[in-house]
């Protein structure tokens, strides 16, 4: 008898066996030549998800919150002028970070909840200062929105901002290729579509963030986070030699190895388009529902997430009841419209399988909650979509 839940938050997510099985082997050293190898091998795929082979990776025990700090601290020096994309609970928690470190923060926020700035307004502020960085949230978990990180990369470089990506919910899932789209950084997390239990901080520095890095003319404010510890220390097991600053995580390491080949043998155009197709067939069962997303408009739904208010006269209990039923989804987390919706993650080793099983268990919560749907009205919408139809 199956014994536990279908997890279809937006982080952590389902992870394959493989990867599981990879967190149950012993731990080696972390200077051992076979974990030495799995390392530097680990470094080497990186470039090639990120599309960044003039890319720098790190990867440090940390959560997605640490490749924000580490993204700030070796880019941010006293007064520098950051510009910050928001459109959401994490475009907010970047500003708060970039201020820690010195940096004057002036943010571009969505009109309303839901939305994104417009690409006028981001220009308008571009040109009415000198800044040194912009940053974007691709992705921002909290609303479900995606920005067009591709244009606004393009329009940062013009105005000769360095364009740094927080990819948490998006690297691996949503199509992102750092290097051609002229970003300098981009970090993201392993719990995501990673597919890799949470614990590991993934930066990719790009040729101009680290000469930003180099000529610094202030110390990095933070140890931990500090590139001059940790560069030696990515270059060394590149090398396949052993070096060591702070221990790594050795399994969430080989697990990760495991993950990044897993993804790499799919393809990453095969596995873009098998996220959108997902992602459609999730939101056609929503649509069936009547459930309104965050998103104002479809060209800002993610791929990797789909964010929904509750129907008229159902609250927040709507997710306990959906864990009863045995899958669990995450409520909302925007402050300002944390008690009036619901979060589903479809990213990672998500399946049609756990995709029809959440629709159904989505049914099957309105119903119980009082809602006027039809059973099976989500599900044909989701089969109609897997199926092309």
């Amino acid at each position: 008898m199956k014994n536990r839940s279908l997890l279809m938050i937006p982080g952590p997510v389902e992870f394959t066996p493989e990867v599981l099985s990879a967190m149950a082997l012993p731990t080696t050293s972390h200077v051992a030549a076979n974990f030495i190898e799995v390392f530097g091998d680990a470094i080497d795929r990186l470039r090639k998800i990120f599309f960044s082979p003039a890319g720098q990776p790190f990867v440090v025990a940390g959560s997605g919150t640490l490749a924000m700090d580490m993204a700030a601290a070796n880019l941010v020096e006293p007064g520098d002028r950051a510009l910050v994309v928001g459109t959401g609970y994490f475009s907010d928690r970047f500003a708060v970070i970039l201020r820690r470190y010195g940096a004057v923060v002036t943010q571009v926020n969505a009109p309303a909840v839901g939305d994104a700035p417009s690409l006028e307004t981001i220009e308008r502020t571009l040109e009415s200062a000198s800044f040194t960085l912009m940053t974007l949230t691709h992705v921002d978990t909290s609303t479900g929105v995606r920005v067009d990180v591709r244009t606004l990369a393009d329009l940062g470089k013009r105005h000769g901002a360095l364009v740094v990506v927080d990819g948490v919910c998006s690297v691996a899932g949503e199509e992102l290729r750092q290097d051609a789209w002229g970003i300098d950084l981009v970090l993201t997390a392993s719990q995501k579509a990673m597919g890799v239990p949470p614990g590991l901080a993934i930066v990719v520095a790009g040729p101009r963030a680290m000469e930003k890095f180099r000529v610094r003319n202030h110390p990095v404010g933070s140890y931990y986070c500090d590139w001059k510890e940790w560069l030696p220390i990515m270059e060394a097991y590149e090398a396949r030699k052993p070096a060591y600053f702070g221990t790594p995580p050795v399994n969430l390491v080989w697990a990760l190895h495991i993950s990044l080949g897993q993804i790499l043998a799919e393809g990453m155009e095969a596995r873009f388009l098998r996220h959108s197709k997902l992602s459609s067939a999730f939101k056609s069962a929503t649509s069936a529902l009547r459930l309104r997303q965050v998103p104002i408009r479809p060209e800002l739904t993610a791929t990797t997430l789909t964010a929904c208010y509750y129907p008229e006269g159902i609250d927040a209990g709507f997710v306990s009841r959906m864990a009863e039923g045995g899958v669990i989804v995450a409520g909302g987390l925007h402050p300002e419209i944390r008690p009036r919706y619901f979060r589903v993650g479809h990213m990672g080793a998500v399946t049609e399988a756990d995709i029809l099983s959440t629709v159904g268990a989505i049914e099957r919560t309105l119903i119980r909650c009082g809602s006027g749907i039809e059973p099976g009205e989500g599900l044909r919408a989701a089969l109609a979509a897997l199926s092309g139809g």
